[in-house]
C-alpha cells in the first residue's frame, strides 16, 4: 500500500505541475486585445487542459487519502504513519477514531490539508466552467501554486512522507509488532468525539481561505479592480469562516470536558493559531461588504485577503515548525520551518508588490471611494472594526511566537501567561463589541443625529433594563466569587491579582455587561430591519449578520462570567477502603458532594483501565444530581486521561474532576463552579446559525 500511495502522490504532483504550465501559458497567449483568433483558441485549449489537470490532481490526492483510511481500518502495520497514529479504542465511536488517524499526525494532516485545497480548486473549476474568465484561471493558478508547495513537501521531505514503510526491526517473524512499536498509537486524549471532528473542520476552513487569497492575487494579475473577484470569492470566505468557527468551538468543548482543568480556552499557541485567521476573516468579511456596496476599501481588501492567508500559514508554521512548545503541536522539522516561513513572506509580498505595480488602477478614484466623510458613519465603523481585528491578530501572533524571539525584543524569550493575553484581549474584545453594537444605527456617508437617537432610543431603554438585571447577578453571585477566591489565597488568587487591581478587574466586567446589553438589543433591531427591508423581501446576509451580532452579545456575557468569576476548590476527601465510605462530604460553596461508590473497569481493548468515583450532589440541601468523574489509564504507555463530570444549570456549571488518590488513600478532587458558561455554548450555537444563514444568502450589489 505504501507503493500505491507514493504513486498517487507522484500523479497528483504531476497534475499540479501540468495545470500550472497550461494555465500560465493560456493566460500569456490570450491576454490583451491584440491576440489573434488562433492564439485565443490555443489559449482557451491550454486553459481547459490546465483545468482538467486540476481535476486529475484532485482525484490522485483523493486516492492517497483513501489508501491511508483503508490502512487504518484494516490495521495495516506495514506503514509507519499508521502504526504511530492508530487507535485501539473500543465502543460505538471506534470507527471515528480510526478515521481520525488520517489527520491526527503531522504527515497525514498535511496530506489531508493538501487534499482539501485540491477539492476547493476542483470546485472552482466546475463553478466557473461555463463562463471561465482570465480572473478565474489566474485564481486557479495561484491556488495550484499553494497546493504545489504542500504536495512538494510531502514528496520531497522524508520526515513528511505519510507512506514510509515501517522499519523491519519493529515486525517479528509472525508479522506482529514488537519493541517500541507496541507503545505507539493515537494519544488517548484525542479519543473524544469533539477532538475527532475538530481538526478536519479547522483544516477545511484553512484550505478554503486559499481561494479568497488566490482571487485577490488574480485580480492584481489581470488588473481588474471591479468587485468580480470579491463576488467570486465571498462564498468560499463565508464557508471557510463558518467552518473555522465550528472547529474552534469544538476544540473548546474538548478542552472543557477532556483536559480536566475546568476551562475551554487557555491561550495555548496552537489554540491561538486557529483564532488568528478567524479574527482577520471577520475583518475581511466586513471589507468585502464595503467593497460590494460602496466600491471602497479596494486596496485594503486585497491586503486583508493576503493577511488572512498568511495567518493560516502562520498557524501551520506554529503547529509544525517546532518554533514554540505546545501540547497540541506536532514534532517540528526543518523543511516545514523553511516552507511555511517562505509562504508567509511570499503571500504578504505578493499583495504588497502587486498593489504597488497596479497602483494606477487600484488607486483610481480612491479619494472618492475610500474617504471617510464623518466619524459617525458606517465607513468609519467598518474601518475601526478592521483596525481592531487586525491589530488584535497581529498582537496575538507576536505574543504567541514571543518565546522564540530574541530577548531584546518586548516579551522576547518569554512564554506568556494566560493573564497576559487576557489583559489585552478583554478590553479589545469589549471595544469591538461596542463597535458592532453601534454600527447598525449608523448611516453611510454621515449619520443624521436626530435619526440616530430616534433609532437608538428604544434599544437603549431596553439595554438599561437588561443591564440592571445583570448587575443584580453580578453583585449577588459573581463579585462574591471573586472576593472568596482572593480571600482564599494561593495560586488562583495570585493569578487574579496579576490581572489588575480589583477596581479595574471588576470595572471591566461591568463595562462588558453594559456593552453586551446594548449589543443584544441593537442586534435585535438589526434582525427586525433585515426581515422588513425592501418591501418585505428578506435580506438574508443582514439577517445572518444580525444573528451573529446577537450571538456575540450572549457570548460576551458568558465569557465574563465563566472566565473571570470561576470559584474553585481543590482538596482531598478522606476515604475508608475497608468500609467503602467517606465520612465527610466535599463542600464547595452551597454544593455538597457525598460519596456513593467507586468502580474499576477494563475497556474492551484490554489496555485501558477506567477508575470511576460517584458522588451525589446537593445544592442548598436539595438533591440536584449525580457526578461520576473518572481517570482513564492506558497500561502500555502509562498515560492518563481525566474524564470530568459536569452538572449544568441555567446560570452555572458544577465541574468535578477526580485526580486519583494520595498516599493516605484519600480522593483527590478539583471542583469548580463556572458561572454563565451555558451562555458561551448557546452563543456559539447562534453564531454558527448566523454564519450558515449568511453563507447561503444571495448578496445584492
Amino acid at each position: 500500500m505504501s507503493t500505491f500511495g507514493l504513486l498517487g502522490l507522484l500523479v497528483g504532483f504531476a497534475g499540479i505541475v501540468i495545470s500550472l504550465i497550461c494555465l500560465l501559458a493560456g493566460q500569456i497567449l490570450g491576454r490583451g486585445g491584440k491576440a489573434g483568433e488562433r492564439a485565443k483558441e490555443r489559449a482557451e485549449t491550454l486553459s481547459w487542459a490546465g483545468r482538467a489537470a486540476v481535476v486529475v490532481g484532485t482525484i490522485a490526492l483523493t486516492f492517497c487519502c483513501a489508501i491511508l483510511v483503508v490502512a487504518f481500518f484494516t490495521n495495516d502495520i506495514t506503514i509507519d504513519y499508521v502504526v504511530r497514529n492508530r487507535s485501539d479504542a473500543s465502543g460505538d465511536l471506534a470507527w471515528l477514531f480510526q478515521l481520525a488517524g488520517l489527520w491526527s499526525g503531522r504527515q497525514g494532516s498535511l496530506l489531508f490539508w493538501a487534499w482539501l485545497i485540491s477539492v476547493f480548486n476542483c470546485i472552482v473549476v466546475f463553478a466557473t466552467r461555463k463562463g471561465q474568465r482570465p480572473l478565474d484561471n489566474m485564481a486557479l493558478f495561484v491556488a495550484q501554486l499553494v497546493l504545489a508547495a504542500f504536495v512538494g513537501v510531502l514528496l520531497f521531505s522524508e520526515d513528511n512522507m505519510p507512506f514510509t514503510a515501517l522499519a523491519a526491526q519493529y515486525i517479528d517473524a509472525q508479522g506482529n509488532l514488537q519493541g517500541a512499536a507496541l507503545m505507539w498509537g493515537m494519544n488517548t486524549l484525542l479519543e473524544h468525539w469533539a477532538m475527532a471532528i475538530h481538526p478536519p473542520t479547522l483544516f477545511i476552513g484553512y484550505a478554503g481561505l486559499t481561494i479568497p487569497f488566490a482571487y485577490a492575487i488574480a485580480a492584481l494579475i489581470v488588473n481588474d479592480d471591479s468587485d468580480k473577484w470579491v463576488r467570486a470569492s465571498t462564498p468560499y470566505l463565508m464557508f471557510s469562516w463558518f467552518m473555522l468557527g465550528i472547529g474552534i468551538g469544538l476544540g473548546a468543548v474538548w478542552a472543557y470536558v477532556v483536559l480536566g482543568w475546568g476551562g475551554y480556552w487557555g491561550w495555548d499557541p496552537v489554540e491561538n493559531a486557529s483564532l488568528l485567521p478567524w479574527l482577520v476573516g471577520v475583518a475581511l468579511i466586513h471589507s468585502f461588504t464595503v467593497y460590494r456596496q460602496r466600491g471602497a476599501f479596494k486596496r485594503w481588501s486585497i491586503m486583508c485577503a493576503c493577511i488572512t492567508f498568511s495567518f493560516v500559514v502562520l498557524g501551520t508554521f506554529i503547529t509544525r515548525s517546532g518554533l514554540v512548545q505546545s501540547v497540541h503541536a506536532f514534532e517540528g522539522d526543518p523543511v516545514s520551518l523553511v516552507l511555511f516561513l517562505a509562504l508567509i513572506v511570499l503571500s504578504l509580498a505578493a499583495g504588497a508588490v502587486g498593489l504597488l505595480l497596479r497602483r494606477k488602477s487600484f488607486g483610481a478614484d480612491v479619494a472618492a471611494h475610500d474617504e471617510i466623510q464623518s466619524v459617525a458613519s458606517k465607513e468609519a465603523a467598518y474601518y475601526v472594526n478592521n483596525l481592531v481585528m487586525v491589530v488584535f491578530a497581529v498582537l496575538l501572533a507576536y505574543m504567541t511566537i514571543a518565546s522564540a524571539l530574541p530577548g531584546w525584543l518586548p516579551f522576547g524569550g518569554q512564554a506568556l501567561s494566560a493573564g497576559t493575553y487576557n489583559a489585552i484581549a478583554r478590553p479589545l474584545g469589549i471595544i469591538y463589541c461596542a463597535l458592532i453594537a453601534v454600527c447598525p444605527l449608523l448611516a453611510w456617508g454621515k449619520t443624521d443625529k436626530a435619526k440616530f437617537w430616534k433609532q437608538a432610543r428604544v434599544p437603549l431603554i431596553c439595554a438599561i433594563i437588561l443591564f440592571v438585571l445583570l448587575m443584580a447577578l453580578f453583585f449577588t453571585t459573581l463579585l462574591p466569587n471573586y472576593d472568596a477566591m482572593i480571600a482564599a489565597g494561593g495560586t488562583e488568587a495570585e493569578g487574579l491579582m496579576e490581572e489588575g487591581p480589583a477596581w479595574y478587574y471588576n470595572g471591566l466586567a461591568i463595562v462588558g455587561f453594559a456593552v453586551a446589553s446594548l449589543l443584544f438589543f441593537n442586534a435585535g433591531l438589526m434582525l427586525v430591519r433585515s426581515l422588513r427591508a425592501n418591501g418585505g423581501r428578506r435580506r438574508f446576509p443582514a439577517l445572518g449578520g444580525g444573528i451573529a451580532h446577537f450571538a456575540m452579545s450572549i457570548i460576551l456575557v458568558g465569557l465574563i462570567g465563566s472566565s473571570m468569576y470561576v470559584y474553585e476548590r481543590a482538596g482531598y476527601m478522606a476515604y475508608d477502603e475497608e468500609t467503602d465510605t467517606a465520612p465527610e462530604p466535599f463542600v464547595v460553596e452551597n454544593y455538597e458532594l457525598t460519596y456513593v461508590g467507586n468502580t474499576v473497569e477494563e475497556a474492551e481493548n484490554g489496555d485501558d483501565i477506567i477508575y470511576t468515583v460517584t458522588f451525589d450532589v446537593t445544592r442548598d440541601g436539595e438533591y440536584v444530581g449525580t457526578v461520576s468523574p473518572a481517570v482513564q489509564l492506558v497500561q502500555t504507555t502509562q498515560q492518563t486521561k481525566l474524564i470530568a463530570s459536569v452538572i449544568g444549570f441555567p446560570t452555572e456549571d458544577l465541574f468535578v474532576v477526580y485526580r486519583g488518590v494520595n498516599d493516605a488513600g484519600a480522593f483527590s478532587l478539583d471542583v469548580r463552579i463556572n458561572p454563565l458558561i451555558t451562555f458561551v455554548w448557546i452563543g456559539f450555537g447562534l453564531l454558527v446559525v448566523g454564519g450558515f444563514v449568511a453563507l447561503i444568502a444571495r448578496r445584492r450589489q
